[in-house]
């Protein structure tokens, strides 16, 4: 076993998984479905821990804008691939969440 190809491979297997925080931003919604859509893009290589007190200031923002009082989050969220590497391993995702829209006027 070469330990020096070792050694110096670590440090860059480390630093290849970062972890970041990221605030979703929308990305879709219907005004007339009341609903809005909340996304952030993740690579494979990240450690992402999402700000969804920050998202849930955005979304209800937009239902506001859209003569509604508040948005509140469905449970869950969805997680889109967006590009695979070739041995068909996922690289980059979308995760989304869905916000609902209450309380007109």
């Amino acid at each position: 076993m070469n330990w020096t190809r070792i050694l110096v491979a670590v440090p860059f297997l480390v630093a290849a998984c970062t972890e970041v925080t990221k605030v979703p931003v929308p990305t879709a919604g219907s005004r007339a479905d009341a609903n809005v859509v909340l996304s952030y893009q993740q690579s494979s290589y990240e450690m992402v821990t999402p700000d969804w007190e920050a998202a849930q200031g955005s979304a209800d923002a937009r239902c506001r804008a859209w003569g509604y009082r508040k948005a509140e989050p469905f449970e869950g969220t969805n997680t889109q691939c967006q590009a695979f590497d070739g041995w068909g391993n996922c690289m980059m995702s979308t995760v989304s969440r869905t916000y609902q829209c209450l309380g007109r006027g």
